[in-house]
This record gives C-alpha cells, structure tokens and sequence, in this order.
C-alpha cells in the first residue's frame, strides 16, 4: 500500500536524496557545514525544471496566457541582479535596522533558539510546583525525548510557549540540557549575513549579502521602465541565491542559510491593487497543483491582520503538509500585497525618482486623449521558495508499495521529472545494444531541453527499473527480442508498472503526447 504524507519517514526520504543524487550535504568530506545543502546531478536537473518551469509560466508566457483582471494579457519581464548591492538597499527596506529575530542561548548546551519557536511542557493544571519545566523546539529531533521525560515527571502534560511564562526561567530546563535556570533573556538577532567588499576592511565598506531578491527589482525599476515598453500594470522576475543566518537551521533543506527565491514584483494602479492581489494568489496556489502537488496536503491560507507587515495590505501563504510539520504546514510560497511601500521608501532614501507617469489615465482631454496620471505603483509580490519546492515535490512523490519488488519511488510530475525516459537494451547481445543506442540518440536530440534521457545496459531489467523508479523517471523503454523480429518495444509506465508495446518508430511521438511536448 502507498503512504500518506503524514507518515513518510523523512530519514527514508533523505536517504534516497542522498542515493539516488539528489542532495548531499555541503563540505561533507570535512564533516559538513550546518544550513547548506548542494544538489546531486538528480537534484540539479530537478531544480533546474522547477526554475525553469516557473520563469516559463510566469515570464515567458505569464499565466499561461490568460488575461488578468483588467481584461487584458498579463505582461512580465526577467531581471537578474546581484547578490551584494549597496548597503543603503538594506538600510531603505528595513532589513539592517529591522531584520531581527527573537533568540534565547542556554548557558549549559551553548544551544540558541528562537524565542517563539520554544514550546514548554507543563503540567495540564499548569502548576509545575517546584517540579522543572522541560523546553523544547517543536521540530526538533530533541522533542520525543524532552516529552518522554516531561511525561515521566508530571505524568498528564501539555505545551505552552515560552514566551507566555513569567521571567526569570529558574525552573525551565531548556532544550537538550539537564539543569532548569539556563536560558538566557531573549535578545535580538540580525539575520543578514555581512562581508567587505574591497581592500580596505573596516566598518565603512561593510555589506551584505542579500536576504531576498526583491529589493533589486525595487531599485532596477526606474531603469527597467526606460528601457523597455512595458506599461502599468507588469511584473518584474527574479531568480536566484538568497541568505539568512539562520541561527537553528533544521529540517533538511526546508530552513537553510543559503536558498534560491522566485520572486515577481507586479507592478499596479492602486486603485487596482486588491484585485491582482487575489488574482496571483489564486494562480499561484494553481500554479503548484499543476506541477504536482494537487491534493489534500496543499492549502492557501490568508494572514490574519496581527500575522501581517506593517506595510502589508494582505498576504498569503501556499503551504504545504511535510512529514516533519504534519499534520501541520510549512510555507511553500507568500503572496504579499506590499502597497508602494518599497518604491517609497527607496525613492526618499536614494533621491531618485521610482513614480511612474500612466498616459492611460487621468481625465479625458477634448482630443479624445487623456491627461495622464503621476503616481508610485502598488506592489503585488508572489515570492517562492525554489528549495523548498524541490523538498515539497520530492516528499509528495516518494512513495513505499510493498506489494512492488522495489517498494520505494517517486511519483514526480513529468514537467519536474529529472529524467524523462530510460532506454535499455533487454541484455548487452544480439544486436540490442545497437538499437538502444540508435534510439537513445533519436530521443536525445528530441527532447534535451526537457531533461535527461537515460541509457543504461548493466544489471538485472529489474535493478534497472528499480533506479528509475527511485529517481522519478516517467517511462522505460525496453528493447526487446521482439524489436528485433516485430519492430515493437516494450513501455512500462513508472506509476504503475504497466508495460504496453509501441511500434519502435512512433515512441518519440508516444513520449511527445505523454509529455505534453
């Protein structure tokens, strides 16, 4: 039987990452490096789909060519900027004097949390008594043992956070450490990571690498407008590496110190900024299900008004159940209504102008022409995580059938899959392996835009279904003793293991249908 999400083993999941090519930890050889992650020839061909799949839809041919909510196609143009920019970028968004979290370090273990991350276990009557009160993170590993032995002192128990308890924690013994009275009183921490560009190293040159994309479309928008045609309303895309010293980076790749972003900052009149607000959010959250995750464990939820930015006129998170947040979510991607707050405040900063002159509005001139209209766009800004889409395309696909002679695979959607198709010869003799060839180049050169198309002639036929399986690849193509006398050759499909024949010279145009290429 195949699992539910809730139920996969994340250890399992890691471990095929980890077989089969996908992820490996960074600087593994020297023990790794805590919040980073590389990808495996699998993982980056993967990656590399979803970004590709997301700057098709979103940049190439927006929303697969609707119209939005003005009736017209939607427009988007591509950007790519820098990782390091100005300083003064940082300091106009907010991010040097406002990107702190919370954090509490304990004394004994020199661990550091988040300060509304840690959850304590009390008794139900919520009197401890003089008994100790047990800490823990949520999702950490640490948390089965913290509540067996939380269980083992009050016996009925429940969690409340640590912020909700009165100051100092004498009788709270922090997470992993034996003695109560060890954590420390929250204190702020900055996320962003620092460097100096240059020669001359002092306080002066400081940088930083940037925490988001978005601020370098903010400030590239002035010269996008002038020199291109676009006109309001349009969005601007961005791709690429994005860091945040993460002080407790956990569940794999899902909170990491080095991730990639997708990000498009749409550009409105604010007179109609609520209606692309709902508009994105609703083909984003299409937009995931389309690429496979449809299905009970992907929600769109709107933020409540305490839960949103200052500058924020709404927001909202597709997320999506992982195995380590369920029954629970964790954010896939944010669609933030974020008003003209970013082009404000970086027009008052650098003193350049970032409003935009619409020659469509305004009142109606007697030629029939109108005035125009001088305003600061409102900003719609769908923001996804390309990381943890990989991670969430990976646990939705992994599936256990034990009925199967290799139980474990995943069900990838065509479009992501690594791998499209394999070709094997059924043994290296007889003329096979000639064919397989000739076939593997055929396809090859037909579809290497999509991914990869595998040849492989050692091991058993199953060992050799079995890794493609276990890689996600859709089809496999089996040349057979038949595709000798028949010109047939055998299809097993990977969510089924069915096996179908197809004349040898109509599989290019089966995989074209199957594909959708």
């Amino acid at each position: 039987m195949t699992q539910e999400v809730s139920k996969k083993p994340m250890d399992a999941i890691m471990a095929l990452c980890k077989r089969r090519g996908f992820i490996y930890q960074a600087s593994e050889i020297y023990g790794g490096i805590n919040g980073f992650w590389d990808y495996g020839p699998m993982g980056a061909q993967l990656k590399k789909n979803l970004r590709d799949a997301w700057w098709q839809d979103m940049i190439l041919r927006p929303c697969w060519g609707r119209n939005g909510p003005n009736g017209k196609p939607v427009r988007n143009v591509g950007l790519e900027t820098c990782i390091i920019q100005h300083p003064k970028v940082w300091e106009a968004s907010g991010h040097v004097g406002g990107f702190n979290d919370p954090m509490v370090d304990d004394k004994e273990t020199k661990g550091r949390y988040r300060y509304d991350h840690v959850m304590v276990y009390v008794p139900e009557s919520g009197e401890a008594g003089d008994k100790p009160v047990f800490a823990y993170v949520g999702d950490q590993p640490s948390e089965a043992k913290q509540k067996k032995k939380a269980e083992k002192t009050f016996g009925a128990i429940k969690s409340v956070a640590l912020s909700t308890l009165p100051q100092p924690w004498t009788r709270v013994i922090g997470p992993d450490a034996e003695k109560p009275g060890t954590l420390t009183e929250p204190r702020m921490f900055n996320l962003m990571f620092d460097t100096i560009p240059g020669a001359i190293r002092d306080e002066a040159n400081k940088a930083y690498l940037r925490p988001e994309t978005a601020q370098g479309v903010f400030v590239q928008f002035k010269n996008v407008v002038d020199t291109t045609r676009v006109k309001i309303p349009f969005g601007i895309g961005n791709t690429g590496r994005s860091f945040r010293n993460e002080v407790t980076p956990r569940n794999f790749t899902f909170r990491s110190r080095e991730f990639e972003q997708a990000e498009l900052e749409f550009f409105c009149h604010p007179d109609e900024s609520l209606d692309w607000y709902k508009f994105w959010r609703d083909f984003r959250m299409e937009w995931w299900k389309q690429i496979g995750l449809a299905g009970e464990n992907l929600i769109l939820r709107e933020h409540e008004k305490d839960e949103l930015s200052h500058y924020s006129q709404g927001t909202s998170d597709v997320e999506y159940r992982f195995p380590f947040t369920a029954p629970g979510f964790g954010e896939l991607e944010g669609i933030a209504h974020r008003g003209n707050y970013d082009l404000t405040q970086h027009q008052k900063v650098s003193g350049a102008k970032l409003d935009f002159f619409d020659t469509e509005r305004g009142e109606t001139l007697p030629n029939g022409g109108k005035k125009g209209e001088r305003y600061i766009p409102h900003c719609i800004e769908p923001a996804a995580g390309l990381d943890r889409g990989a991670l969430a395309l990976i646990c939705e696909g992994y599936t256990r059938d034990d009925s199967r002679a290799s139980p474990e695979f995943l069900k990838l959607h065509p479009r992501i899959a690594p791998v499209k198709a394999a070709v094997f010869p059924l043994v290296a003799k007889d003329g096979m392996p000639e064919v397989a060839e000739k076939l593997h180049a055929e396809l090859s050169d037909k579809f290497w835009k999509l991914g990869g198309i595998e040849m492989d002639e050692k091991q058993s036929i199953g060992k050799r279904y079995a890794r493609m399986d276990e890689i996600g690849t859709p089809y496999c193509i089996t040349i057979d003793g038949e595709t000798l006398t028949a010109q047939t050759v055998t299809v097993r499909e990977r969510d089924t293991a069915t096996q179908q024949k197809v004349s040898l010279d109509k599989v290019a145009a089966f995989l074209s249908e199957k594909l959708g290429v």
